[in-house]
């Protein structure tokens, strides 16, 4: 890579190649200190200083970043690009109302910019208005980008939801789930396979595993199904002073991925019960590593919040003996749904459609209770219903299961200043209370889900 820019050093390609080989080998600092080399070497140019704010921003050196985007901006206001980015920085740490003037600017620019309008549906700040609702409208049928498209109807769903026309609002997220499908479409036999392997493990495989000492590994996973409330959880935890939010992290499921959890899903199980001692050490080593460049503190305890690390609990407990889990339940309707209504990236294998969210659903309520019957020290299960109604009790219990002191300021989550990174960004800013309960409005189109999600279907 170094070769290739020597080669060619204009271009912004190359570079941009060099700092995300370096950034994946754990050598952040080394990409940043190359692009400012190159800044200083071309002032007038935006790339180095736009690839150093993707780096800050993945890193989750958000303030950092926030000022790197506001340079960026100044430089060149006439990109609506560089605004959907800077908002969505400001929109994690915080800035609603920044965030909010900032994808405005965007979609001024742009109105077909699907990640400024989802933003700015994200934010829910305010009543929709009807002009929105007609320009998001225009831009859907002039889409040629079909992500940028995608992103548009999640955000006109929302719209319409929040001006009370649920048809038409449905009739959204099903095109855009509909549209996902075909863009990334989600693989329920493999998914199926997965689990069947791990449910299917002898209990001698739990058995042989060390007593869980949470001092030893100060790993804390929260695991769960996406809207179930996880991040409210993280949040509070964060609070405490010996316990570190990490947010959603990948580094589990890339160690997955490299023992076949996606390419050979059904022997993904034995692949993983077949781990010596010394490969397993040396997995755990790499986790360690790896998660470290997302740490902020020098805080014990240390969080990754990744729902969907549901699916390899047989990995944490070989590779992770001494690691907690916290399993969080929402209402399996209103969750579902809730998710439905959710933009995914395009790296994120998640169902597109009703039917499959209820199986995915059986599926981790399957694994979930197998794991916690198998390894009743690790894993808590979280009600996020209990949680909301009585946060005093259930916060104590839970510091209880992870051995920590209680801590006041648990119960005060809209109080912490982290950055958050999920669409529940500007929920958890404020005070503990029960997530819009909108799925009661759309029971007439959910019998699909419904139908998957009761005791009798196939994939219970």
């Amino acid at each position: 890579m170094r070769q290739a820019i020597a080669e060619r050093p204009d271009a912004a390609q190359a570079h941009a190649a060099l700092a995300s080989f370096l950034c994946a080998a754990g050598r952040a600092d080394e990409a940043l200190a190359h692009l400012d080399r190159e800044r200083l070497r071309r002032p007038s140019s935006l790339w180095p200083l736009s690839i150093k704010a993707g780096i800050l921003s993945a890193e989750r050196r958000t303030a950092e970043a926030i000022d790197v985007h506001r340079a960026l901006v100044a430089m060149a206001p006439d990109k609506p690009l560089l605004w959907s980015n800077f908002a969505g920085d400001l929109a994690a740490a915080g800035e609603a109302a920044g965030a909010a003037a900032a994808y405005r600017r965007a979609v001024e620019m742009a109105p077909g910019s699907g990640a400024a309008w989802l933003g700015l549906a994200n934010l829910r700040l305010a009543r929709p208005a009807a002009e929105d609702v007609a320009t998001i409208e225009q831009a859907v049928g002039a889409a040629d980008d079909p992500y940028q498209k995608m992103q548009m109807l999640f955000a006109l769903g929302r719209f319409h939801d929040e001006l009370g026309a649920f048809d038409r609002s449905f009739t959204c997220f099903s095109e855009a789930n509909s549209l996902r499908e075909r863009l990334v479409p989600h693989d329920a036999s493999g998914l199926t396979a997965l689990v069947d392997a791990q449910l299917g493990l002898p209990g001698a495989f739990f058995a042989e595993q060390p007593e869980p000492d949470i001092d030893e590994a100060g790993a804390i996973f929260i695991v769960g199904m996406p809207r179930s409330g996880s991040t409210l959880v993280e949040q509070m935890l964060d609070c405490h002073p010996e316990i570190e939010g990490g947010g959603e992290l990948f580094v589990l499921q890339e160690i997955a991925a490299s023992l076949g959890a996606f390419e050979a899903p059904a022997s993904f199980a034995r692949r993983v019960q077949a781990l010596t001692r010394d490969e397993a050490a040396q997995l755990r080593t790499h986790y360690r590593h790896s998660t470290a460049r997302f740490r902020k503190t020098k805080r014990r305890y240390f969080i990754d919040k990744m729902p969907a690390n549901w699916r390899f609990v047989t990995l944490i407990q070989r590779i992770l003996p001494n690691a907690r889990i916290i399993d969080v339940r929402r209402d399996p309707m209103a969750c579902c749904f809730s998710a439905y209504t959710t933009y995914f990236n395009r790296h994120t294998d998640f169902p597109n459609e009703l039917e499959h969210l209820g199986q995915y659903f059986g599926h981790y309520v399957r694994t979930m209770d197998m794991a916690r019957t198998s390894m009743p020290k690790r894993v808590y299960r979280m009600e996020y219903e209990e949680l909301v109604a009585h946060a005093n009790r259930e916060i104590r219990a839970l510091l209880e299961f992870l051995q920590r002191p209680f801590s006041d300021f648990c119960l005060r989550p809209q109080e912490n200043p982290r950055a958050v990174h999920t669409p529940s960004a500007q929920q958890v800013r404020e005070p503990v209370h029960r997530l819009k309960d909108q799925v009661r409005n759309y029971l007439p189109w959910l019998g699909p889900l419904r139908s998957a999600l009761e005791p009798g279907h196939p994939s219970k």
